[in-house]
């Protein structure tokens, strides 16, 4: 077993699903890192029962190299497992357990990294993050700590799994609720009330229109499965019983932006357009209405190629492509927060995550460490006019 996969063990019996606290690993990684002479900082959520963490190992200075990945996982009940999922279990090649590829393998080769490393003439930084599955949500307060202190490493590599391919984009999100309101009458005089789920079916349509009109007319981006922002509704909800005229209903969105789309722009469009069609309903229906409620979001990442993504590049094995990502990342909160290059680029695949028997194969996490030792002496060890 080597190193990385040693401490994937340790991680993965920490049951840290997004809903429970990740205090018991946090402290463990704390004390690991502080071992082999990082200094750590924790930034604790509001209720006290989650941790992100900091740790940096070499000087205190600008450049160098930051490693980001979080520890929260999705929950495993209520699958079919084959393998205990906060357990590691080895079958040939594939190590198995909850978060192995989403992300718990990178993180595990960072914290090998910081106990293989030398002394250092660059930093490395490692930020360790919760709650990313719900929102990204405990990157941020770290995030916000780290701008202020005005850290810039040369380049943050946020490894989620890509299959060591070099991540170089991928869309922003918005996230809305919509709620119709409308009056309540017995079914048998429907058409003298107004039925809510009918007004949420109106704001729905007109998402479809809207659809059509961002893939005809919309910035657009090759690379992507779907190369234009994306309009979705993902969950109605309204009505009792059949025989009653439901005055309220909710509808649960979400927009996938590309970075060249103005999220405020079309954040406004969504307001007007539920305005538009709740107005002629208030000569008869003075409450009607359809309220748009922004819930959450994080913005997208285009990284350009220049000489920090290209010296990483060049650490991953020959020939290994560049790609855009289908699913959202902490990445474009790196880049916004941060002002550096910022990539994605992770052992695994996220058709192993998110599932029953998720599974990473071990010579991804080979190859992960193999470009990780290879990043460390190119950011850390030695002055590289290519990146400074």
């Amino acid at each position: 077993m080597t190193p990385t996969e040693h401490w994937l063990g340790r991680l993965i019996a920490h049951p840290t699903v997004s809903a429970d606290s990740n205090l018991s690993l946090i402290d463990e990684l704390e004390q690991a890192l502080t071992a082999v002479g990082a200094d750590c900082i924790r930034f604790p959520d509001q209720s006290g029962q989650k941790a992100a963490l900091l740790a940096r190992l070499g000087p205190d200075v600008p450049g160098g190299l930051m490693l980001s990945g979080h520890v929260d996982v999705v929950p495993a009940a209520g699958q079919d497992w084959t393998v205990p999922p906060f357990e590691l279990t080895r079958r040939g090649g594939r190590l198995f357990g909850r978060g192995t590829t989403d992300m718990k393998g990178f993180v595990a080769a960072m914290l090998a990294l910081a106990a293989r490393a030398p002394v250092l003439s660059r930093p490395l930084w490692l930020a360790i993050s919760y709650d990313e599955e719900v929102g990204c949500i405990g990157v941020r307060p770290l995030l916000a700590a780290v701008a202020g202190r005005n850290i810039r490493p040369d380049l943050v590599v946020v490894g989620e799994p890509t299959s060591m391919r070099l991540g170089l984009g991928h869309k922003g999100k918005l996230a809305f609720t919509v709620t119709a309101k409308g009056e309540a009458r017995h079914s048998s005089e429907a058409p003298l009330a107004l039925n809510a789920l009918h007004l949420a079916g109106d704001f729905m349509a007109a998402m479809r229109t809207l659809q059509d009109e961002l893939a005809a007319h919309g910035p657009s981006e090759q690379g992507y499965s779907v190369p234009y922002a994306t309009v979705h509704v993902g969950r109605l909800i309204g009505g009792t019983v059949v025989n009653l005229v439901p005055d309220s209903a909710e509808l649960l969105m979400e927009l996938r932006l590309l970075a060249a789309d103005d999220p405020a722009a079309l954040t406004s469009r969504l307001r007007d357009l539920a305005d538009q069609l709740a107005a002629p309903h208030r000569t008869r229906f003075p409450t009607a209405a359809l309220t748009v409620t922004e819930t959450g979001g994080y913005p997208g990442l285009s990284t350009p190629h220049g000489a920090a993504v290209d010296a990483f590049a060049a650490c991953l094995p020959p020939g290994t492509a560049a790609c855009k990502l289908s699913y959202g990342t902490e990445a474009g909160l790196f880049a916004r927060s941060l002002g550096v290059p910022v990539v994605v680029c992770g052992p695994g695949d996220m058709a192993q995550g998110h599932r029953p028997d998720e599974y990473i194969e071990a010579s991804q996490l080979a190859v992960c460490d193999t470009a990780l030792d290879a990043a460390l002496a190119r950011f850390c060890l030695a002055s590289d006019p290519a990146i400074d």
